[in-house]
């Protein structure tokens, strides 16, 4: 799969495309189809398909201070996407220009003159141009004109819950990570770096990897969870995984510390993600650190009995 930053350098002898658009945040079930979609109809069509996306959200350039929590990097974003069989994973900065930039000039100047569309496919929701006064519609009247066709997809549900990225955000603010795993087709993953922590952990027998996120990462609500830590050699490894601010030792500063199991080694400084599984309890304050202990202890119980064995 082919990555680009921008439209400036398009490969020369470009020829025409199936092209999806969206900020694709999560590459949930519903994202899937529409890109499943855009692949099917590239290869009838045998030309290449492109998913254009954008960096940063468009809501933090529209509206500064409002970027929703972020389910996917744009790394992760375009590693998924491969795996949906995507030619071209094509990043569009962005910037306040782009933003007040003309629904039918962002047909002509992005899809028609330098993308060559020969067929545009977005979900039935699908908003663009300045002010969102593009819609479906409008994109086919647009088609019409500058020879293109363009088809919009159905939202998938499951249950009367329409499967979208702002349902997901929801789920994992309330500490529903299984909810938001049957919505993504996947356990929600939060990635980072393992940083120094206050050596508490240790002390106590359960020595924990720190994780630093991104500042945008949707960190699930204050509780503890059963986790896969997925280490960047591909080892898959048990985890029970702490959110919040630890309150029995009066904490202030919201972390995210994962003990891990069966493994005796220092992560500091190294790669890792967390798949969040399953959410064992809420995060409580105990009266006394003999309390807190034996939770802990049963806390990885429930961690060993809900995660199948670890590949080390």
């Amino acid at each position: 799969m082919q990555r680009w930053r921008g439209l400036e350098h398009l490969p020369g002898g470009w020829g025409r495309c199936v092209v999806t658009i969206g900020v694709f945040d999560g590459v949930h079930r519903g994202h899937q189809a529409l890109i499943g979609r855009a692949v099917e109809l590239a290869a009838e069509k045998s030309v290449p398909s492109v998913l254009m996306t954008f960096d940063p959200h468009p809501s933090e350039v529209v509206r500064p201070g409002s970027h929703p929590a972020q389910l996917t990097s744009l790394r992760q974003r375009a590693e998924l996407v491969e795996q949906l069989g995507v030619d071209v994973f094509c990043v569009v900065p962005f910037t306040v220009e782009v933003s007040r930039m003309p629904a039918d000039e962002f047909v002509h100047e992005i899809l028609v003159e330098r993308l060559h569309v020969a067929s545009v496919v977005v979900g039935q929701n699908f908003t663009f141009g300045s002010k969102a006064a593009g819609n479906v519609d409008l994109l086919r009247g647009l088609g019409q004109r500058f020879g293109f066709g363009v088809e919009g997809a159905d939202l998938v549900t499951d249950d009367g819950v329409t499967y979208s990225s702002t349902y997901i955000r929801a789920c994992i603010d309330a500490g529903d990570v299984k909810a938001a795993a049957h919505a993504l087709g996947r356990p929600h993953r939060l990635e980072g770096i393992v940083v120094r922590g206050d050596g508490r952990g240790k002390e106590l027998g359960f020595p924990t990897a720190n994780l630093s996120t991104t500042r945008f990462a949707a960190v699930p609500a204050d509780g503890v969870y059963a986790c896969w830590f997925i280490h960047s050699s591909g080892r898959r490894l048990r985890a029970a995984v702490s959110v919040g601010t630890n309150p029995t030792f009066s904490g202030r500063e919201r972390r995210v510390e994962a003990f891990v199991l069966d493994v005796d080694e220092d992560f500091y400084g190294q790669r890792v993600a967390l798949d969040f599984v399953d959410r064992l309890r809420d995060m409580e304050k105990f009266d006394s650190v003999q309390d807190l202990l034996d939770q802990m202890h049963r806390d990885v119980a429930e961690t060993r009995d809900i995660l199948p064995g670890a590949s080390a």
